[in-house]
């Protein structure tokens, strides 16, 4: 029997992803996607609506399907998302709200557990291994070691730094943790959940970071600053101050700081920076230090974060535009079912082959550089 077109639609939505895409068995059926969570750039849903936005990165990042997440009661506004996580482990997504932890199979939706934490909830990280997860309190004292499988906190970790964005090493042996009320950044102990050094002190409060992939240099935005500064993970030493040269910095949209957004390209070779203001990305050569200044990239709208795929290829822009990292073209914009353009600040990449995780990316543009 022939479906009508509309109920072939619906049916192919209502199915896991790996069906959906992939009526038909083949040996290996690998598919690439990428998830993005709504509302994303504060909790403006005219950017996206609610939940989490899936496109296909193998069909120029066709709108693919919508899981939901939390929802929206009448009379009240959706909560902003703060963060998102993902395990190929374990096949689990996480996000965080102002509030609470969502965990939902990345392939059916189907949520896991949802609990709320006290002081709210941030840009959390995920270890390697899938099983905790490092939640900020929202710009609080203390982030909450959390066991993934449960959603029951372990431990507490104080810092009194304004709790707000994290970062799990490679190896799963620390984890950075950067507030905005404090210019230094603290490093924690993953075996005993305690901080052992801290890295600093930077101009200015920290805003968004990056690591580099063998763990021994971190790339931080500051307030105050249209640049970036970097510092030794090692030694906790402050190594560079650089500004971007050409450009004023003046009124930006959000997070009240010139640069929001910083990533590396995975050879580490290249430093791409968020600048609202002027709706442009600042690309600088890494292979010297301290780096220089090369190319400027004109975005649709304010840049407030930065991320890359998992294969290196691509860097993705918070306005959701999908850049080029060897051409610097933007190749794809992303567009919901509704035809919307869809922001976010919080996504990445989730592989899935024959119906299982397989590997999944990291919202922060780490470096992947031994």
């Amino acid at each position: 029997m022939k479906l009508h077109p509309s109920a072939a639609i619906l049916l192919a939505l209502s199915l896991p992803l790996s069906q959906a895409q992939s009526p038909r068995p083949a040996a290996t059926t690998l598919h690439h996607y990428l998830y993005v969570a709504n509302p994303g750039t504060r909790n403006y849903v005219e950017y996206g609506g609610t939940g989490i936005t899936i496109f296909d990165i193998d069909n120029h990042y066709k709108f693919v399907r919508r899981l939901p997440t939390w929802k929206v009661t009448e009379g009240h506004e959706p909560e902003n998302v703060k963060g998102i996580a993902a395990s190929a482990q374990t096949g689990r997504i996480y996000v965080t709200s102002l509030t609470r932890v969502m965990a939902l199979d990345a392939i059916t939706g189907r949520v896991i557990w949802d609990k709320a934490y006290e002081g709210g909830c941030d840009r959390l990280a995920i270890s390697p291994d899938g099983k905790l997860l490092y939640v900020p309190q929202l710009e609080g004292p203390q982030w909450h070691v959390v066991d993934a499988a449960t959603g029951d906190v372990i431990k507490t970790i104080e810092t009194k730094s304004g709790s707000h964005n994290t970062i799990y090493s490679a190896d799963g042996s620390h984890v950075y943790l950067a507030g905005l009320k404090s210019p230094w950044l603290s490093i924690a102990d993953t075996k005993t959940h305690t901080v052992t050094s801290q890295v600093g002190p930077f101009a200015d409060f920290i805003r968004p970071f990056t690591v580099n992939g063998a763990d021994t240099l971190v790339y931080v935005n500051t307030n105050g600053l249209l640049g970036f500064e970097i510092g030794d993970l090692k030694t906790g030493l402050k190594l560079a101050h650089v500004e971007v040269k050409g450009y004023e910095k003046g009124e930006v949209k959000r997070h009240g700081c010139p640069a929001h957004g910083i990533a590396l390209t995975h050879d580490e070779k290249e430093i791409w920076l968020a600048d609202c203001h002027n709706t442009a990305i600042h690309i600088f050569d890494n292979t010297v230090m301290p780096p220089v200044q090369t190319t400027t990239i004109k975005a649709r709208d304010c840049v407030g974060w930065l991320s890359t795929s998992l294969d290196g290829r691509y860097v993705y822009s918070s306005t959701g535009e999908i850049i080029d990292v060897n051409t610097k073209k933007v190749v794809a914009t992303l567009t919901d079912e509704l035809g919307r353009q869809v922001q976010s600040e919080k996504m990445l990449d989730v592989y899935i082959a024959n119906g299982k995780v397989t590997k999944v990316g990291n919202q922060f543009g780490v470096g992947m550089k031994p």
